[in-house]
């Protein structure tokens, strides 16, 4: 498990840029971004088990609080295609300004410790993301807590706010 003091293992996300384009229909090509791009920055990210969940709405509600704390990068991520990252960005109006990242096969929730196997509910979800906050400073965890139920509370805007 990763625990706060440890470098964040080096993952590689999924990622579609946002498209200006009014339609839903035209997502991108994906390119992939590296945890190593954010060597030197202030990074929160947060995980969900799929996308279109209401954990983002207050993140892009309090942007500003989080930019004003020095985040350089705040950025949500799941075990969905980056289409569906994509989409759920592109409707929620995240404008990159929160990077919707791909972690389509869970590898980076695999190395956190953080995979949750929720294929027996008969709707084909698989391996998924926990819900969890990490903040980054320089690749350095300081901050990394895992929802331990199905509540929001310690990887909410306002808890990891807190831990700024």
């Amino acid at each position: 498990m990763v625990k706060v003091g440890d470098t964040i293992p080096e993952a590689t996300f999924v990622y579609v840029a946002y498209q200006p384009d009014e339609s839903l229909a035209v997502c991108g090509i994906p390119s992939k971004i590296n945890t190593s791009e954010w060597k030197g920055k202030k990074v929160v990210l947060f995980s969900v088990p799929g996308a279109f969940t209401s954990h983002l709405p207050p993140y892009l509600e309090k942007l500003e609080q989080f930019k004003a704390k020095g985040v350089d990068v705040l950025a949500v991520f799941a075990a969905n295609d980056p289409f569906v990252m994509s989409g759920w960005a592109k409707v929620s109006g995240l404008k990159d300004n929160i990077l919707a990242l791909s972690d389509p096969e869970a590898t980076f929730a695999k190395a956190l410790g953080w995979d949750i196997d929720l294929s027996g509910r008969g709707v084909g979800l698989g391996t998924r993301t926990a819900r969890g906050a990490i903040i980054l400073d320089d690749l350095k965890v300081v901050y990394i807590e895992r929802e331990p139920g199905t509540d929001v509370s310690v990887s909410g805007a306002d808890a990891v706010l807190a831990a700024l």
